[in-house]
């Protein structure tokens, strides 16, 4: 959406463990669907919003963990930090917005006297966050008194409980609903608010995202009693706000789907991959499904038949040239026949391929430059590949383009030895 004069067609704000993340999800497949649908359908008009509880320094942890997409905004420490695009630049509104009438001084000293309180690591210690440990058992009573203690120093703050064991404080202006508001009224301001909004989370401290108006929200099926209770107290009969029956990444995509944000169908869910029925010109959709029916292919998850290869072939260019990330120039149109002997080599195996950052230039009437990055994962072992691509307009193709040229670079510290066969 950088340097866009359109409205975002949707805005999707999520937090991140335990809602967009599954952490019982050892495959990460929930996660996988979703960023294969964004990318496909959304990467391109639309803004994704991860809201975390979640430090810099354990956002970035995660991000190495887990095949997640890069946002367009994060906000992070629990609504106190919110920042722009994958160098992650600081909103200095924002940040002077917190800084009036906050004190953390006042409160390192009153929670120093207060009982059962046991400060989490420096780095979860924010600019406009506090962050402490406290049992479910002793929590109500610790907040009673330190609510009435910062309030006698002239200091109005706010105390969220979350996840059964984290209490932070911060400014009375902050929080995770508090940031959405921000946003949304500066997008206002610029013309460009989002003509749809979906909220999602699964803990106390995702409360607030589902009492800012006009947005449509989804608790995830495993979402915690904290917000069952604070939804049943308050939001019972609000409409907009569904109790997703799946879990996680699932959940938001079941929310779409409810609420009728369309496209709402993961291309990892498709199941016929004929190239009879040609679909309407997409780029995302061709870089998303092109790559990954080559993951399918290895992981022997398609039928092993000329028809769903030649779903490959269709779209190369017979002088498409592939520049491998280690530098080496191959005709990819007779070259990928050796892919077809790799069929089925990652049965089994933790291999996956995913799709971020989907950019698209026009150069021509017909001709797109495509950039973007392509990660793979085999067994334990993570690398990208930051990757140009020249596409022209086919009709009757299955995403009615065909590929023309593409070139591969390692990103630092992912370079890798390979070959054609996990090159693709």
């Amino acid at each position: 959406m950088e340097g866009s004069k359109e409205c975002p067609r949707l805005m999707i704000v999520s937090d991140l463990d335990n809602t967009m993340v599954d952490h019982h999800d050892p495959e990460n497949i929930s996660l996988l669907r979703f960023g294969a649908l964004w990318e496909a359908d959304y990467r391109h008009d639309s803004l994704l919003v991860f809201s975390t509880g979640r430090s810099p320094t354990l956002y970035k942890e995660l991000r190495k963990e887990k095949p997640m997409l890069t946002p367009d905004i994060t906000i992070m420490s629990v609504g106190t930090e919110i920042t722009y695009g994958d160098a992650m630049v600081p909103d200095k509104g924002w940040e002077e917005w917190l800084n009036q009438g906050w004190d953390r001084s006042i409160v390192f000293e009153e929670s120093a006297k207060t009982p059962h309180l046991r400060l989490q690591a420096e780095t979860e210690q924010r600019p406009h966050k506090v962050s402490f440990y406290i049992e479910k058992e002793h929590a109500p009573e610790v907040i009673n008194i330190l609510s009435k203690r910062l309030g006698e120093r002239q200091l109005d703050v706010k105390i969220i409980y979350s996840g059964g064991i984290d209490l932070d404080i911060l400014p009375q202006g902050a929080g995770k609903g508090q940031a959405l508001a921000y946003l949304l009224k500066k997008f206002n301001s610029e013309g460009k608010s989002p003509l749809n909004t979906l909220v999602c989370g699964d803990s106390g401290n995702d409360a607030e995202l589902f009492s800012v108006a006009d947005v449509y929200g989804v608790m995830v099926s495993n979402a915690q009693e904290e917000l069952l209770q604070w939804h049943a107290e308050n939001a019972k009969n609000n409409p907009k706000i569904l109790h997703a029956s799946e879990r996680c990444a699932a959940g938001i995509i079941q929310a779409m789907q409810h609420f009728n944000l369309n496209p709402n169908v993961s291309p990892r869910d498709i199941v016929d991959y004929s190239q009879t029925t040609p679909k309407n010109f997409s780029l995302g959709h061709e870089i998303v499904e092109f790559h990954l029916l080559c993951e399918k292919w290895r992981r022997a998850e398609v039928e092993d038949s000329s028809d769903i290869f030649d779903r490959l072939k269709c779209v190369l260019d017979p002088n498409c040239i592939l520049v491998h990330p280690w530098g080496v120039e191959e005709n990819l149109f007779t070259g990928i026949d050796a892919l077809r002997q790799c069929y089925g080599d990652q049965k089994g195996k933790n291999f996956r391929i995913w799709i971020d950052k989907i950019r698209p230039t026009k150069l021509a009437s017909d001709i797109w430059l495509v950039k973007f990055d392509k990660w793979e994962l085999i067994e334990k072992e993570r690398r990208c590949c930051l990757t140009s691509a020249l596409l022209k307009e086919k009709p009757g193709a299955p995403n009615a383009l065909m590929w023309l040229h593409i070139h591969e670079t390692w990103l630092s510290g992912c370079g890798s030895s390979s070959n054609l066969c996990c090159s693709i």
